[in-house]
């Protein structure tokens, strides 16, 4: 892409869509002509020491942006419009902006710039892979400090997706405020008129709003 006279390539990629509980993250990250791109290779390849050095890498050495929807955003809004409007704001969120972007699997509409999507993009293409590391180390540390509010659900150990484990304390204390009560099995509180939310299909809006989601970046 280079060689074509595109200088500033982004790559975009999300964490935590799949959690039941906390937030999902996007990540956007334009890697500097001539990175050390050893360690360099998609988050779920790598063990938890080898992605931290690989985030403190890319945080010294590249531009990196980062986006974030809460529970409640994604059980209002729906969880594929959250990601896609996370997606898009990570890249809007670069100064300055991409000259092209690349995204993990599905396009991403109204880009702030041209972007392509990549089947397994953050196996094939260093950007996505680097963004998808800096969206898992940021996520898990979240999750980690949120084990510290709510020690009875490991949040430190599964980082709020479904194991047996998790599912067993849902089942046993019920969902907290950082649960994603419209996913399936988990909303055995009720949601705000609309009774019983296990399963709850929420009819999902454009993107969410500026109010409701916290945007971190760093440059």
């Amino acid at each position: 892409m280079r060689d074509q006279g595109f200088v500033r390539i982004a790559g975009v990629d999300e964490a935590g869509r799949g959690a039941l509980a906390g937030p999902m993250l996007a990540a956007a990250v334009i890697l500097p002509e001539g990175f050390d791109l050893e360690g360099i290779k998609d988050s779920k390849q790598l063990s938890p020491a080898q992605r931290d050095a690989a985030y403190e890498r890319i945080m010294a050495g590249a531009t990196v942006s980062i986006a974030k929807a809460e529970p409640a955003v994604i059980d209002s809004r729906g969880l594929h419009r959250c990601n896609i409007a996370l997606l898009r704001r990570a890249v809007a969120a670069l100064d300055p902006l991409p000259d092209y972007a690349l995204t993990d699997g599905f396009p991403v509409p109204r880009m702030p710039c041209p972007s392509l999507a990549i089947k397994k993009g953050d196996a094939v293409a260093a950007t996505v892979a680097a963004a998808s590391i800096i969206a898992k180390v940021t996520r898990d540390r979240i999750m980690v400090k949120l084990h510290r509010r709510y020690p009875e659900f490991g949040f430190d150990q599964h980082k709020g997706y479904g194991t047996a484990e998790h599912m067993e304390t849902i089942d046993r204390l019920g969902p907290t405020q950082v649960h994603r009560l419209s996913f399936a099995g988990v909303g055995q509180a009720a949601l705000p008129g609309l009774g019983p939310a296990s399963a709850v299909s929420i009819p999902e809006a454009s993107e969410p709003s500026a109010d409701s989601r916290e945007r971190m970046i760093q440059p």
